[in-house]
C-alpha cells in the first residue's frame, strides 16, 4: 500500500492568535516573547524580514526591529486553538500525531481506495481555517520527512503535494539546511566539504557519510534520499502539566511572587478543566540566583477546584520561601492526572464553582486569557 503521510503546520502560530483577538496587528512586525532574559517564542513575517527568528534573544530582536510591536504571550489562548485543531483531526482522520503545540502528522495512507487523499487534505484544512480562522499550512508525500520539509516551502499558509517517485527531484535543489536534524555545526560541516544541497548529499556512499557523521550521518543520508520509516504515532496524554517563570530581575517581594503563584494556578486548572482531569499531585518549584533549586509537593484528593489548589501552592511556598532571600524562578507542577472527578468539601459551595469556573473558562476561549484574571493574581508573565 503506498503510504500517504500530510503534515500540517500553523504559521507564525502565537503571532496569528494574536491577531485574531487584535486585528490591529495584522501587516505589522509582531513579537511573542520578550523580557530582560527571554527570547522570541513567535514573530509575524514582517519582523522576520528584518532577520528576527524564534529563538533569538529578545534584546538582539529589538536591535533588529526597533519597531516591533511586543506581546509577552497567552499561552492559554495558544492551547485552547491547538486543542481545537486536535480534536478537528481526531474526528476527521483515521491516525494523527500532534507533533508540538502548532504542527501535526496525519496518516491517510489507503485513502486513495476510495478517495483523493491530496483532496481530503486539502478539504481538511480548509475545515480548520473555517472552525479557527488561522493561517495553517500543509504538504503530503510518502514519510513524515518529505512531507514536513515541503510544508516548510509551503509557507505562508499553502499547501504541495509530492508524488510517489518524486521525492528525490523535489529535495535535491534544497540547501542542506532545510534536513530537520541537519544542525548549523553539522552543515558546516558538510558545507566545509563543497556539500551544500540535499542532492549533493544524496549522491554520496552512505559510508563516507557514516564516517564523517557517525550515525547522524547514515540516517542523514536517507532523509537525502527521500527514504524516512517513521510512523505516525498518536501520543498518550500526559501526566503532568506545569507552568514556571524566570524573573527578568531576581526578587523577594512577597506579594508579587504570591499573585505570580496564583496566576500560575488559574492557568493551570484551566488547562485541567479543558483536559477534563483533576490533579492528585502538587508542586511548587523555586530557584535562587545561584541555580540552587528547591522542590517540594503534596498529595491531595482528586481535583480542579481554583481555590484549593492555590492554598496548597500558597502553603507549599511558604515552607520554601525565606524572607531575605531573592529568587530567579518559580514554578508549579499538578501531576497524578486523572479523569475529572468533583470532591466534596463542606467549606465550599462546589456547584456555585463550578459554575463560575465554567463562566470564566467560557469568556477566557472566546475573548483571550487575558479578558479576566482574579484580582490578586499577576498573569502577565512569560
Amino acid at each position: 500500500m503506498k503510504r500517504a503521510i500530510l503534515h500540517l503546520d500553523l504559521d507564525t502560530f502565537f503571532v496569528s492568535v494574536e491577531r485574531l483577538k487584535n486585528p490591529g496587528l495584522i501587516d505589522k512586525p509582531v513579537i511573542v516573547g520578550g523580557g530582560e532574559r527571554g527570547v522570541v517564542a513567535s514573530c509575524s513575517y514582517e519582523a522576520r524580514r528584518s532577520g528576527v527568528h524564534a529563538g533569538m534573544p529578545t534584546k538582539q530582536a529589538e536591535r533588529l526591529s526597533p519597531d516591533a510591536i511586543w506581546i509577552r504571550g497567552d499561552m492559554a489562548s495558544y492551547k485552547y486553538y491547538s486543542d481545537l485543531i486536535t480534536s478537528i483531526l481526531a474526528d476527521n482522520t483515521p491516525n494523527y500525531e500532534k507533533a508540538s503545540i502548532d504542527e501535526f502528522y496525519v496518516d491517510l495512507s489507503g485513502l486513495d481506495t476510495f478517495y483523493n487523499a491530496f483532496e481530503y487534505a486539502k478539504k481538511l484544512r480548509k475545515e480548520i481555517i473555517r472552525q479557527t480562522g488561522l493561517p495553517i499550512s500543509m504538504a503530503l508525500s510518502t514519510n513524515k520527512t518529505v512531507s514536513k520539509i515541503a510544508t516548510g516551502l509551503a509557507k505562508p499558509n499553502g499547501e504541495l503535494c509530492i508524488e510517489a517517485g518524486k521525492e528525490k527531484e523535489f529535495l535535491a535543489p534544497l540547501p542542506i539546511s532545510k534536513i530537520p536534524m541537519a544542525g548549523e555545526k553539522t552543515a558546516e560541516i558538510l558545507t566545509s566539504r563543497g556539500i551544500n544541497t540535499i542532492g549533493d548529499l544524496a549522491s554520496i556512499p552512505i559510508e563516507m557519510l557514516i564516517n564523517l557523521l557517525g550515525k547522524q550521518g547514515g540516517v542523514l543520508w536517507e532523509k537525502a534520499n527521500g527514504i524516512c520509516y517513521s510512523e505516525v504515532v498518536r501520543i498518550q496524554d500526559s501526566k503532568s502539566i506545569s507552568q514556571e517563570t524566570t524573573f527578568d530581575v531576581d526578587i523577594s517581594d512577597i506579594e508579587h511572587l504570591n499573585a505570580v503563584l496564583s496566576g500560575m494556578c488559574e492557568r493551570l486548572t484551566y488547562k485541567l478543566r479543558s483536559q477534563q482531569k483533576s490533579t492528585t499531585c502538587i508542586a511548587v518549584k523555586i530557584r535562587y540566583p545561584d541555580f540552587k533549586t528547591i522542590n517540594r509537593q503534596a498529595h491531595i484528593p482528586a481535583t480542579v477546584n481554583d481555590l484549593l489548589i492555590t492554598q496548597t501552592v500558597t502553603k507549599l511556598f511558604s515552607e520554601l520561601f525565606k524572607l531575605d532571600m531573592k529568587l530567579r524562578l518559580i514554578g508549579v507542577r499538578l501531576s497524578g492526572l486523572k479523569s475529572t472527578t468533583i470532591q466534596t468539601n463542606l467549606f465550599i459551595d462546589q456547584d456555585k464553582d463550578n459554575k463560575l469556573n465554567q463562566t470564566v473558562d467560557q469568556i477566557r476561549n472566546k475573548y483571550g486569557w487575558k479578558k479576566i484574571k482574579k484580582a490578586n493574581s499577576f498573569i502577565n508573565y512569560k
